[in-house]
């Protein structure tokens, strides 16, 4: 079993596809750092042997940002914007859309399960 920046990677999953469950690391990323190791993209994962899995540790730990030192990173720069109050921070804070999409009827996922707000009650005829 690979186990690279403090990930076990799947055995059974091609190397390209097996380093994105990486933190920080896409496809692209992935088939890069695989071309610098000299590593065929279609090589599972189990069937690398001591010397690609180092390569590929070294390329990763010298070239990129990975799993928890970019967690810290993307939260220290949410936080930074809460800090100074502008319109992201703000949207952050309140957790609305951040980009521009607008709130009246999707971004569920930002803002949570729909609380329902009773109706006003229509006055009677006389």
């Amino acid at each position: 079993m690979a186990r690279i920046a403090g990930i076990d990677l799947p055995k059974n999953k091609r190397g390209e596809i097996g380093l994105t469950y990486i933190y920080g690391i896409g496809r692209s990323r992935a088939q890069e750092i695989l071309t610098k190791a000299n590593i065929d993209f279609d090589k599972k994962v189990n069937q690398w042997n001591d010397e690609e899995q180092a390569a590929i540790r070294t390329l990763i730990n010298e070239g990129f940002k990975v799993e928890g030192a970019l967690r810290s990173e993307t939260q220290m720069n949410i936080k930074r914007l809460l800090d100074i109050a502008c319109y992201r921070g703000l949207r952050h804070r309140k957790g609305l859309p951040v980009r521009g999409q607008r709130t009246k009827t999707n971004s569920r996922t930002r803002k949570g399960k729909r609380k329902t707000v009773a109706g006003k009650k229509k006055a009677a005829k006389k």
